[in-house]
């Protein structure tokens, strides 16, 4: 019995390991995840993109600023000078917060009264604008107390009237800071991922395990064609899944659509061109449906974590980054959160549409390339 065992063990093994691709998959892949992944999951928010409005321009107002820069948590971007520029910015997601100084924000503090600072917040990520809000009026405390100190310090033994700093916060776009509006959209970007790329990357890798390959090839379709008719399939399955995620978010979770259906429409050919030339790519160098479906595992993952899915980019390493720039869930997520929950037009977000069409348009190219070398 143990001698039939060790030699089914052996036969399995050898079967396992024979092939490098399976090699590369079964450890070197692993090791490449658990390093992105270490990276990517990172729970804290800093580096807050933050703008500054300041209209009071005063000694007290650019020493709270220059206190919130200095936390570690707030990340000046731009100083700026309207309430229209306030909101460009929010809506291309340049920044996640724009801090407001009011006139006479100093001469309040000085005279003993309230001044406030008013906080505008990008409330489509709800966790990350609930955890702005927290610092913000921590580091507004703190500046409390400091003024307290230094105004008891310069009048010892008088009882002066001390101003402080109130907060004054309202997050855009997601008043409530609830969590559907933030998640519907992605899981819909993470849903068509999957499923389409995970259906491209059988394709052909099926026809070759059937036999069927060489008989496709000596037909008069062409190679281009071939490959159209395995994908258009998959292209309406990502349209449905998109209409019927919609209606599910916008019927059970109140998230409705408040951008351009044809905006969507675009934006989301645009994506399929992506998920499908990767999953195409996948198939035409993958020998078996096993490997080709380990090899979309191994992207799928590691695409969702660095698309700001969960955990916003700017709080990344920076080579953790500058990845994120090949991955085409970035930009549709992007593209689909401000389409959903800002209402925005193709002025805003052409820059995620273009690179969308960049990434799509080199992949496609690059798999019909490999599948012309693989079966020509």
């Amino acid at each position: 019995m143990f001698e039939r065992l060790r030699a089914m063990l052996i036969k399995e093994f050898i079967q396992v390991f024979r092939d490098p691709r399976m090699r590369i998959v079964l450890f070197v892949l692993p090791a490449l995840q658990t390093i992105i992944f270490g990276y990517a999951v990172n729970m804290d928010v800093k580096n807050i993109p933050t703008a500054i409005f300041d209209r009071d321009n005063s000694s007290e107002s650019r020493e709270l600023a220059a206190i919130m820069a200095s936390s570690g948590y707030f990340r000046i971007v731009k100083h700026i000078g309207s309430d229209d520029e306030a909101r460009k910015l929010l809506d291309r997601g340049t920044v996640r917060l724009v801090l407001g100084f009011e006139h006479g924000f100093s001469e309040k503090l000085r005279g003993g009264e309230t001044a406030p600072l008013q906080a505008l917040l990008d409330g489509s990520d709800s966790n990350t604008a609930g955890v702005v809000m927290g610092y913000l009026a921590r580091l507004a405390t703190e500046y409390n107390g400091r003024l307290q100190s230094a105004y008891l310090s310069r009048l010892a033994g008088q009882t002066p009237r001390i101003g402080r700093v109130e907060l004054a916060s309202r997050a855009w776009f997601n008043p409530n800071l609830e969590s559907p509006p933030f998640y519907v959209p992605a899981v819909i970007t993470n849903i068509l991922f999957v499923i389409t790329m995970l259906l491209s990357s059988m394709a052909i890798v099926r026809e070759k395990e059937i036999g069927t390959i060489e008989q496709v090839i000596v037909t008069p379709i062409r190679k281009g064609e071939f490959i159209l008719g395995k994908t258009l399939p998959f292209v309406l399955i990502g349209y449905i899944d998109v209409f019927l995620i919609s209606a599910v978010g916008a019927l059970v979770f109140d998230t409705p659509v408040r951008g351009s259906l044809w905006l969507l429409f675009l934006a989301t050919t645009l994506f399929l061109m992506s998920s499908l030339g990767i999953g195409l790519l996948i198939s035409t160098v993958s020998h078996t449906q096993q490997q080709a479906m380990m090899s979309a595992f191994f992207i799928i993952f590691p695409a969702m974590l660095l698309s700001g899915f969960a955990f916003p980019i700017e709080n990344m390493p920076e080579p953790a980054q500058w990845l994120t720039l090949l991955n085409p869930l970035r930009y549709y997520m992007v593209i689909i959160r401000g389409i959903f929950m800002k209402g925005v037009g193709f002025g805003i977000i052409w820059p995620q549409l273009a690179a969308l069409a960049g990434i799509g348009v080199v992949v496609l190219l690059v798999a019909v390339a490999r599948f012309k070398k693989t079966v020509g």
